[in-house]
C-alpha cells in the first residue's frame, strides 16, 4: 500500500511541476572572424524568432571594439586585439540591450553598451537561454527618454 502512495505522490508532483514550469530553451552558436558581434547576434535572434530572451555566456576576441559608455552619446572605438570578458543582456524579435566588456593585451578592462562595429577576431562562442512565458518588447513607458524593457506575460 505504501509503495502504491509514494508511486501515486510521485506521479502527481511530475504532472504539477510539468504544468507549471516555464519552458526554457537553449542556444549555442560560433560566430567566425569577420563578422560583426552585434549584427550576428540580432540575426541569430530574428532567424530563431526569439522573443524573450538573454545572454547565458559569450567569450571570444575581437580586433575592433566599438562601445558606448556611460552617459555618452557616442560609441568609443579601438583596434588591436581584444579579449571578450564578459557580454550580457536581453535579446528578442522586438528589440535587444548588449553590454560588453573587453580587455586589452596589458589586462586593462574596459565595458559599455554594445554597438555595431565590433568585430570578431578568432571566434565568439554565444550561448542565449529564450522562455516561452513572457514577451520582451522596448517601448517609451515615460520613466525615461528611451525605450525600455517592457516583460509581457502570454
Amino acid at each position: 500500500m505504501f509503495d502504491k502512495m509514494k508511486i501515486i505522490l510521485v506521479f502527481f508532483l511530475l504532472i504539477i511541476t510539468a504544468c507549471s514550469s516555464n519552458m526554457t530553451k537553449t542556444h549555442a552558436f560560433r560566430l567566425k572572424p569577420g563578422a560583426d558581434l552585434k549584427q550576428e547576434i540580432a540575426a541569430f535572434v530574428k532567424a530563431e524568432n526569439i522573443k524573450a530572451g538573454w545572454i547565458a555566456c559569450g567569450v571570444g576576441s575581437l580586433t575592433s571594439y566599438n562601445i558606448r559608455f556611460a552617459n555618452q552619446p557616442t560609441g568609443n572605438n579601438g583596434f588591436g586585439h581584444f579579449e571578450i570578458v564578459s557580454l550580457t543582456g536581453t535579446v528578442s524579435i522586438n528589440g535587444s540591450h548588449l553590454h560588453i566588456s573587453v580587455s586589452d593585451s596589458s589586462g586593462k578592462t574596459i565595458g559599455g553598451h554594445l554597438l555595431d562595429s565590433n568585430i570578431i577576431y578568432t571566434t565568439a562562442e554565444i550561448v542565449i537561454q529564450e522562455t516561452d512565458d513572457v514577451v520582451f518588447t522596448r517601448e517609451k513607458d515615460g520613466s525615461t527618454p528611451w525605450k525600455e524593457l517592457q516583460v509581457k506575460k502570454k
